[in-house]
């Protein structure tokens, strides 16, 4: 802006002195020529040279605003750039946020992988001169309602960092190249600022592979954030964290290692973390109801549900003008949240015993850890894939529904992913790979060892899983 003024003041002058050596040659002229002999032809004369002179001035004037110097040219432009970064940072502009971990109940495992997050953004230097390269991204990986942006909140707050908030749907415009614009300002305010941390909710938005949908926008914003996240200095101290509840539709290349190369995953609060949330809602609030009951009874409810529960009996208890949170409170707000427009299915002891049946069994199979409303089998990637180690993934996926067939002496449906998935690995055997010539003979085979090796043998320990599911909700 100075520097602008400053042209249009060197400008001015410029005209003052070409006017005021015009006006001296009018007043040289007239004090030559005397009174005696101006006349009419005299004047005109003079006003002429002084249109003449007027007009060149103009016309030196156009040219220069036509034809700017390379200094003209230089200023403007950085007056542009100063003009469109202070238009971001007006646009884009840090959270506040008071949210740490002790507000948050429930994901212990999760408070520990983050916490060497936390202490590098606290102490960079610490990590630093040790040459030592955190993880650029951090992928929360979880269903909706489990506190994946709460959590993030919570790693700003506890480093005392700026938290930059995005939603994937945000970068999403109809216009190619406006989402990768905005992509990049994100990334500019944010370095700008670190030790810094941006958060992408929903990143499948952009993240799905690229050939899904052929939208050509989408994939330009996704190609930006991974150009700017590959662009970080290995001393940047900006974490990008992103939530997502379907990772299976993100591109490869936002995976890899050097993006988002941790993945923490969240599952449905169990019996246990249920507790400590309901127990967190009601601090500082008089409640006079059994949470252990309440927590029992809530099997399946994420951690916002069982909020919104308390809530709810919250908003009861002020309508009956009460002074506590009672019994009936809870039953009229597990009503609304289970039959009203927040549908959420509570599970009665016959479906959590066929569920607690199904797990137990596929946690026999695996040998891993199971929690009772996980759904899906995780397994190790495969380099040089063998016949035995697919048909071992299929034997896995089966063995719930199996196991729920012989135990219940009826056969349900609890996830049809998992079947899904075991037919699919089945024809890649028969069609990919050529290692069989029939998929229904592969799951047959399967299942016939399921039957007879594993099932019908360990009956009692498949039972006492159960009991344990039922009582804990998970098994180790």
């Amino acid at each position: 802006m100075f520097q602008d003024l400053n042209k249009n003041n060197n400008n001015t002058l410029n005209m003052m002195v070409f006017s005021a050596i015009v006006i001296t040659i009018l007043l040289i002229y007239v004090l030559f020529q005397g009174d005696a002999t101006i006349d009419s032809k005299n004047y005109i004369f003079g006003i002429s040279i002084l249109a003449i002179g007027l007009a060149i001035a103009f016309r030196l004037k156009q040219k220069e605003i036509s034809n700017p110097t390379t200094d003209q040219v230089a200023s403007q432009q950085t007056q542009t750039s100063t003009n469109d970064i202070h238009k971001t940072t007006n646009n884009i502009e840090a959270i506040t946020t008071d949210v740490k971990f002790d507000d948050i109940a429930g994901i212990d495992e999760v408070k520990g992988e983050l916490t060497d997050i936390v202490d590098f953004l606290n102490k960079p230097e610490k990590y630093l001169k040790h040459n030592v390269k955190l993880p650029k991204g951090v992928l929360l990986v979880g269903p909706p309602g489990v506190g994946k942006t709460m959590i993030a909140k919570a790693v700003a707050c506890e480093a005392n960092v700026p938290f930059y908030y995005q939603s994937g749907a945000s970068f999403v415009h109809i216009y190619v190249g406006m989402g990768a614009k905005k992509v990049r300002e994100l990334f500019t305010v944010a370095k700008a600022s670190s030790p810094s941390i941006i958060f992408i909710d929903e990143i499948d938005a952009i993240g799905k592979s690229r050939g899904i949908g052929g939208n050509d926008e989408r994939e330009a914003t996704l190609n930006e954030l991974l150009t700017q996240m590959d662009g970080f200095d290995d001393k940047s101290t900006v974490m990008v964290i992103a939530a997502t509840n379907k990772v299976d539709v993100l591109d490869e290349a936002l995976l890899r290692a050097g993006r988002f190369d941790r993945r923490v995953f969240l599952q449905l609060p169990t019996k246990d973390d249920r507790v400590q949330i309901i127990s967190k809602a009601c601090q500082n609030r008089s409640c006079n109801f059994d949470i252990e009951s309440l927590a029992s009874a809530t099997s399946g409810f994420n951690s916002a549900a069982l909020v919104t529960i308390i809530n709810e009996a919250l908003l009861n208890m002020i309508k009956r003008d009460g002074t506590s949170i009672l019994e009936d409170d809870i039953e009229e707000a597990k009503q609304k949240i289970q039959f009203g427009k927040k549908q959420i299915n509570i599970l009665n002891d016959e479906q959590k015993d066929i569920l607690a049946t199904y797990q137990a069994t596929k946690a026999f199979a695996t040998r891993k850890k199971v929690m009772l409303f996980d759904e899906g089998v995780v397994f190790d990637d495969l380099i040089y894939p063998s016949k035995i180690q697919l048909q071992q993934q299929i034997f896995a996926l089966l063995a719930g529904s199996v196991g729920v067939s012989i135990l219940k002496h009826n056969e349900h449906i609890v996830f049809e992913s998992e079947v899904n998935q075991a037919y699919k690995i089945a024809d890649d055997i028969v069609n990919r790979y050529k290692l069989s010539t029939s998929t229904q003979e592969s799951i047959i085979q399967e299942t016939k060892l399921l039957l007879s090796q594993m099932i019908n043998q360990n009956k009692d320990e498949i039972l006492n899983l159960k009991e344990q599911l039922l009582k804990d909700e998970v098994v180790f």
